[in-house]
């Protein structure tokens, strides 16, 4: 490699750096209205599919299809924001309640844990377990306070809907060009993820609501966005329940055993038995990308980036893939880049 060569590749490398710098920061200071559009974009491809079935099989004109979807998803985000806005305020009225459930948990516990063995004074468990429960119940908050903010903003989702819905019926890709298999490939992914995910949050739901636990759905919900964060989305989702589970007193012993098995089965089962087998190799995302992309998109957009981080990247690849001059990136981030050098070679 001549000097004219390497310094190429060194300016190339300051200008990739500088160039993830930019985005970084524009992402950032751009989050009010970047977080909405991309919302407003998966909600476009999950209704699709009701735009086209509506034209193919009720014959209706894809302008009408198109305001009746609107109205659609207007009033599923509508749902959504009185179930959460309504266990909320539930949860604030039991508060005193929870409380006093606390203090009895903690006075039983203390009593019959051999603490001395542990080298932990009886008086420090109080300490313990109130930093524990902050933890839990402030991640809890934090969550619900991002969906809430999204939801607040749900106007302007609606906003974006509505000229992306209406963008999209008045341009149609010529079939098996580049635009639609790339959006087949997003379609695809985006609507099997929000099914396996919806599934998985109304079996969660359902299961807590069925054994008496206060704020079941709202669990049922988490569980759904969680499901976004590949691993540790199901471990929290299955974790969140704990502090109500546990000082509900009107729940028995069995039934708050119960409240842990079945929602972490169902976990298990959904992300790595069913997920896998449904979403074949849409993902197709290396684990160490997955992490990076939870990192920065938590880093500048919260919690809710977190949940939309994997999407997001994925359908980056899907993106990447199709292009010849990008191939190389969506094989990186699939980890696949040495494996296909060394084929290439032979």
């Amino acid at each position: 490699m001549d000097t004219r060569e390497r310094e190429n590749r060194i300016q190339t490398i300051c200008l990739l750096t500088l160039t993830t710098i930019a985005i970084g920061v524009a992402l950032f200071f751009l989050r009010p209205v970047l977080i909405p559009f991309v919302l407003a974009v998966f909600l476009v491809y999950c209704l699709a599919p009701a735009v086209d079935a509506q034209v193919k099989y009720l014959r209706f004109k894809r302008p009408l299809a198109v305001i009746s979807t609107i109205l659609l998803g207007s009033a599923a985000l509508f749902l959504v924001w009185l179930l959460i806005w309504a266990s909320v305020s539930q949860m604030s009225e039991n508060a005193g309640d929870y409380e006093r459930q606390f203090q009895e948990l903690l006075k039983a516990t203390a009593d019959r844990l051999p603490l001395e063995r542990f080298g932990i004074e009886a008086t420090e468990l109080p300490e313990l377990l109130q930093i524990t429960r902050e933890t839990t119940t402030g991640f809890l908050g934090r969550v619900v306070s991002a969906v809430m903010t999204v939801l607040s903003n749900g106007l302007l989702v609606i906003i974006f809907m509505i000229f992306l819905m209406a963008g999209s019926s008045a341009v149609h890709p010529d079939p098996g060009s580049f635009r639609d298999q790339v959006e087949h490939r997003i379609k695809r992914y985006i609507l099997t993820k929000v099914l396996v995910s919806g599934t998985t949050g109304i079996l969660v739901g359902l299961t807590l609501w069925m054994l008496g636990v206060e704020l079941a759905m709202v669990f049922g919900l988490l569980a759904f966005l969680l499901n976004f964060i590949p691993n540790i989305g199901s471990v929290v989702s299955t974790l969140l329940p704990m502090p109500v589970v546990l000082l509900s007193p009107e729940l028995s012993a069995p039934a708050k055993l119960m409240a842990f098995i079945v929602p972490g089965f169902i976990q298990f089962m959904v992300g790595n038995i069913i997920e896998p087998k449904v979403m074949g190799e849409s993902l197709d995302l290396h684990p160490v990308v997955v992490l990076l992309g939870l990192i920065f998109f938590g880093m500048i957009w919260g919690v809710i980036g977190m949940i939309l981080a994997t999407p997001i990247v994925a359908v980056l690849r899907i993106v990447l893939e199709r292009m010849e001059e990008t191939a190389p990136v969506a094989r990186l981030l699939a980890g696949r880049l040495g494996s296909d050098e060394a084929a290439s070679r032979t």
